[in-house]
């Protein structure tokens, strides 16, 4: 098994291309079933892009993954939340009366390389189940695009048959069936993460699969955040940088 190639078939650069001429087929496919929304989301990167559905407003969510993609995959979410947890903590040291340091630019810029010890770093440290963080990260994306029940039974075969066309090997194709066929609830979720590192990257990335303007998605979120235990300045900062990074 290789969790990070499974990470970044999520949310890699290439995972597109990675398929071929499946991704291409695969649009194909969903425009003529008329379910053409989630092919558009498939540019977004990925299979994140599947996940995302057919929505008016993933139109802005693929932004946040396109922008991800575009710093360098999976360990951005790292880098992501590292300058959100090193805004936080900037914050908290703020003498009373001054006013706190803004908690991102309109645009940021690209997040720099984090050191190679950082806990930041999806591969830093396993899960609180033992096993690779990055699969904890696949699972939250799965999870969260789940939370308002859009992946119907078409959507699922749409992307089983995307993923079969992966070059994943035949674990973590079956890691990815038994996720998307048994998805994980908020609680199992929020029980993966090993220190506030962690749970910061938990909550990022599944802001990345989330619709925050719809109130299941945003009740999920706020949820997620509290099982968490995030401060709420922290989860401010979190939906700062995704922001920034569709900007």
């Amino acid at each position: 098994m290789n969790p990070q190639n499974l990470l970044d078939q999520f949310l890699g650069p290439n995972a597109g291309q990675a398929a071929g001429g499946a991704m291409q087929g695969a649009k194909e496919k969903l425009a003529g079933s008329g379910l053409g929304g989630i092919a558009g989301g498939v540019a977004a990167g990925g299979l994140l892009g599947l996940l995302l559905g057919n929505k008016k407003a993933r139109k802005t969510v693929g932004k946040v993954a396109g922008g991800v993609v575009g710093y360098g995959g999976a360990a951005a979410l790292g880098a992501l939340a590292f300058r959100a947890y090193s805004n936080w903590q900037a914050g908290q040291q703020t003498p009373a009366g001054q006013p706190a340091q803004p908690t991102a630019p309109a645009m940021a810029p690209p997040p720099q390389p984090l050191p190679a010890d950082s806990k930041f770093l999806p591969a830093a440290a396993p899960a609180s189940n033992g096993r690779p963080f990055e699969l904890a990260l696949v699972m939250a994306m799965i999870a969260a695009a789940n939370a308002d029940g859009h992946i119907g039974p078409d959507e699922q075969r749409l992307i089983f048959d995307k993923v079969g066309q992966l070059p994943l090997d035949a674990e973590d194709k079956a890691f990815v069936f038994d996720a998307l066929a048994n998805p994980p609830s908020l609680q199992d979720i929020a029980n993966l993460a090993e220190g506030p590192e962690q749970a910061a990257e938990l909550y990022l990335v599944s802001r990345l699969a989330i619709d925050p303007d719809h109130p299941m998605e945003q009740a999920y979120l706020e949820a997620l955040a509290s099982r968490l235990s995030l401060p709420g300045e922290l989860v401010s900062h979190l939906e700062s940088q995704a922001v920034a990074a569709a900007a």
